[in-house]
């Protein structure tokens, strides 16, 4: 009789000890039932599973504030883009709002692992010596932004710029979990109003 219970209690622990381990894995897992027809792209560039979901709230040196941004901080907007799961269809509070150039940028993290294609974005304040020119496609530059694993450091090369508006947003995801906090960076194109 007490094998039989000892046996029941080490069962119910090993369980219980492969139903957190599973759970664990769950947030670092990506999605594998994404319509590989209509985002066979966006699925080939990137997990952001490793993207650091809450930041500082710190802005790089010599970052501008926007003087007249189309979402005014402590505004309610609606997120259309989908960096991280549970992103897009988000709403969201503008925590800030800021001019500059948004690169598109692919990298090999500092940490190893497979190359991070089209990632958005990396601003120009965050790129090592930018100085006042705007980098064409195809330079290589050194990122100095941690928005995910094995980025600070890391040897990149422009895929694309643009002349916008960033924005620094707190969220709630759309599939659960915590606030979001101080996210960087989402551009105008991909916020719409509440």
């Amino acid at each position: 009789m007490s094998k039989k219970i000892g046996l029941g209690i080490v069962s119910m622990i090993l369980a219980l000890a492969l139903s957190a381990c599973a759970s664990d894995n769950e947030e670092n897992v990506p999605d594998q039932n994404t319509d590989m027809n209509s985002s066979s792209e966006e699925n080939m560039e990137m997990d952001h599973s490793k993207m650091n979901h809450s930041g500082s709230g710190e802005v790089p040196d010599g970052l501008k504030v926007a003087e007249n941004p189309t979402y005014k901080v402590g505004s309610q907007t609606i997120l259309e883009t989908d960096h991280m799961e549970g992103m897009k269809g988000a709403e969201a509070t503008i925590v800030g709002a800021y001019e500059t150039t948004a690169y598109v940028v692919s990298y090999t993290p500092t940490t190893g692992g497979e190359r991070v294609e089209n990632h958005k974005w990396v601003i120009h304040e965050e790129i090592e010596d930018a100085g006042d020119e705007t980098f064409e496609p195809g330079t290589e530059v050194i990122i100095n932004a941690d928005h995910m694993e094995g980025m600070q450091g890391a040897t990149a090369v422009i895929d694309s710029a643009e002349a916008t508006t960033v924005y620094m947003v707190n969220y709630t995801p759309t599939n659960g979990g915590e606030e979001v906090k101080n996210h960087k960076w989402v551009t105008e194109s991909e916020l719409s109003p509440k």
